[in-house]
């Protein structure tokens, strides 16, 4: 009697297990994908295990196909996975869906690439009358584009060359040719002189030995992406590879660039969300079958193949962003840590503001604390940071009168300023004065933002989009008025109030033309922008030589939060804008208005001591037992009507009753209503983890064997929002 094998497989479903299927011909290892029936369906898996003879059980399905197209996982993706599975208390096969790319989460084969193309210009003289005289790396690729160039010499030239050369594409200027290209020469970018403080941390880097935690502290301009690139850099003379994530898309071509700059002979790849499922695919196998020597990318790129890993570094490691807040919520950077003790290799986290976690495990001796003190360009100082008080100031259109002599002068020196406010659109609310109406999102506990250039109200939080009424809805008063500001009526202001100036917006909605985000930058570094106006994301991994100046508008709005959390992203987000100011050895200055210029926040952040202000958060925490000297989980709850929530909420928190954790009582979320969906959570909380953990283990397999009806729930692991 011939013995039946079976193979142990991980499914992209809402369950905690795996499940077991008869492999009756072929042969597969593990990490390998299956495509298998699973009830009405046919889903595409990842082996864990493969067997020599079948279970005795129930009959088992069969496999239906080993597709072949995806290499096997190596084993400590793996491992990552089911860690990352277990730790963050979610079904193992939606872990490994996330961990691949989405052409190999299908059930059909990947049918593979066309034949290599290459991109050339048939016309050069109306590609380059299409361009501006001043697009000055636009121009240079066209001149190049006279004879076809494969994807990754165009690359080479900038992070977002591709992005243009596809709108010239659409405008029919460039077209794809299967003819041969040609290599475009990229003349390496010398490595500059280190300080002894930079000296000193690359030089612990490189005699790091197996797994290394470290921690990079550097103040703003310190030069911390130099560290990175000379560690790497001995890093592939040694033959290894390098991972390093960033903590947002728009940093990647900016980094991919200055990468590509440096290591011109380099295979350098970019793994993002923004990718097509084609290029993710391709900078996929190239990294895990180690012809890629350096993975640049987002959070998804933790995952990657790399079998050759000898470095990992995590830029900005403090950045919410690494924080996946849908779905599986995971953190990158966590995960990367476990990765590099997985294949026993250093890694590097650096920031200039570490998150209070990273800052316990130096303090307590977990990481290697490498300090960066003094900005890398010489003369170069930390800019000086004023209050401004606002109460009874002044104000012309949101600027008081001394922020506003303040631009007057940068300006005349040449300078450039940035106004950084924290929130996209005309103005966050539309109001009636005479009966006091509100523009309200009706699907969420939100307001509609006044997108004026659109004549639209939007939620920001469900995409809600209506157009502003011509009368108030209530009323009917047509002298509707929009109360506060955001980024498009900041820009506005600036316009008028200094009409000889470049005012340029950069905000997710300005940058959503592909492409736009570039080229907005090359306009700042090339001196054609005299004010910035922008938001969060001008607050980090932006190096602009001729800025003088930051304004901060409505900082306020972070000081009064029920989220434990609030002071510090708001000193880091803070302190992260004002480092954007002198960094070319001129004095940088920044001003920030507020109503409570005397709160105690202030006077820490004007110091500029972020040591000093963690080591007092820290003491505070450990005080209230709040992470990171407790462990926290929260579960959430949705439904149509809220007492379905809270009533899920409570059953669970009785499912616990017998485990050594807290749950606190059940409470409407901070935004209450979103999407049509009512929201309340319980946190967990434990004096240790392992308790924490087997109480969501129980939680997890309970809910999946039966699911609450009209309640959708989710678990947060080390929640970092409320």
């Amino acid at each position: 009697m011939l013995t039946e094998r079976y193979v142990t497989v991980a499914l992209d479903v809402p369950l905690p297990q795996c499940f077991d299927y008869l492999l009756l011909q072929g042969e597969v290892a593990v990490g390998e994908r299956v495509v298998v029936p699973f009830g009405r369906q046919t889903l595409s898996g990842v082996v864990l295990a493969v067997h020599g003879e079948t279970p005795q059980v129930a009959k088992l399905r069969a496999v239906e196909s080993i597709p072949g197209d995806m290499p096997a996982l190596p084993s400590d993706v793996i491992a990552l996975c089911r860690f990352c599975a277990d730790y963050y208390a979610y079904p193992i096969g939606a872990v490994f869906a996330a961990a691949i790319p989405g052409a190999f989460r299908q059930a059909q084969p990947w049918p593979g690439f066309e034949a290599a193309m290459a991109y050339v210009a048939p016309d050069v003289e109306a590609l380059l009358a299409a361009l501006s005289p001043r697009a000055h790396k636009q121009r240079a690729l066209a001149l190049q584009l006279a004879q076809p160039l494969a994807v990754e010499a165009i690359r080479a030239v900038a992070g977002d060359a591709m992005r243009w050369v596809r709108d010239w594409q659409e405008s029919g200027l460039v077209v794809q040719t299967r003819q041969s290209a040609v290599a475009l020469q990229c003349a390496p970018s010398a490595s500059p002189a280190l300080n002894d403080e930079q000296a000193a941390a690359v030089a612990a880097v490189n005699a790091a030995q197996g797994y290394s935690p470290m921690l990079l502290y550097g103040i703003t301009g310190s030069g911390k992406t130099e560290v990175y690139l000379q560690a790497i850099a001995a890093t592939r003379a040694a033959g290894h590879q390098a991972l390093v994530l960033v903590p947002e898309i728009n940093l990647t071509p900016q980094l991919e660039a200055r990468f590509r700059a440096r290591f011109p002979g380099e295979h350098i790849v970019s793994l993002h969300s923004g990718l097509a499922d084609g290029e993710r695919v391709r900078g996929w196998l190239a990294a895990g079958e180690g012809r890629a020597g350096i993975v640049l990318g987002t959070r998804l790129a933790v995952f990657t193949p790399l079998p050759r890993l000898g470095l990992v570094v995590v830029d900005e490691e403090h950045d919410p962003s690494y924080r996946q807040a849908e779905g599986f919520r995971y953190s990158a950077r966590d995960a990367a840590v476990y990765r590099a003790r997985l294949r026993d290799v250093p890694v590097l986290l650096g920031s200039a503001t570490p998150s209070l976690e990273s800052w316990r495990n130096a303090q307590e001796g977990r990481y290697r604390l490498l300090t960066l003190r003094q900005r890398a360009v010489s003369g170069a100082m930390p800019p000086k940071i004023e209050l401004v008080p606002i109460q009874r100031a002044r104000m012309v259109d949101g600027f008081s009168e001394y922020v506003l002599a303040a631009m007057r002068s940068t300006l005349a020196a040449s300078g450039q300023v940035l106004v950084f406010i924290n929130r996209r659109g005309y103005a966050p609310v539309l109001s009636c004065h005479e009966c006091g109406w509100i523009s309200s999102c009706k699907h969420c506990s939100a307001k509609l933002v006044l997108h004026l250039a659109e004549r639209r109200l939007r939620c920001h939080h469900c995409g809600y989009d209506i157009r502003v009424p011509l009368a108030c809805p209530d009323c009917g008063n047509h002298d509707l008025k929009p109360l506060g500001h955001g980024t498009q009526r900041v820009e506005a202001v600036l316009a008028e109030l200094f009409p000889d100036a470049n005012v340029l917006r950069i905000d997710r909605d300005s940058t959503r033309r592909r492409g736009a985000l570039g080229e907005m930058l090359r306009q700042v570094h090339a001196g054609e922008a005299d004010i910035l106006v922008g938001t969060q994301m001008m607050a980090k991994g932006h190096d602009f030589p001729g800025l003088q100046l930051v304004v901060v508008l409505n900082a306020d709005t972070g000081l009064f939060s029920v989220d434990f959390r609030a002071e510090e992203r708001l000193f880091a987000q803070l302190l992260q804008v004002a480092g954007r100011a002198g960094r070319a050895g001129k004095p940088g200055r920044v001003l920030i208005q507020s109503m409570y210029a005397e709160h105690p926040f202030y006077h820490a952040l004007v110091a500029g001591d972020y040591a000093e202000f963690a080591d007092a958060q820290l003491t505070e925490r450990r005080s209230l037992a709040l992470p990171p000297y407790a462990a926290w989980a929260v579960l959430r709850a949705e439904a149509k009507q809220l007492a379905s929530a809270l009533d899920f909420l409570r059953e669970a928190a009785s499912l616990l009753a017998g485990y050594p954790v807290h749950v606190a009582t059940p409470v409407p979320a901070a935004m209450a209503r979103k999407a049509g969906w009512e929201r309340a959570h319980a946190v967990i909380s434990a004096d240790a983890r392992p308790p924490l953990q087997a109480a969501l283990r129980l939680l997890a397999a309970h809910y999946a064997e039966a699911a609450p009806r009209g309640v959708r729930w989710a678990l947060d692991v080390d929640p970092q929002e409320f």
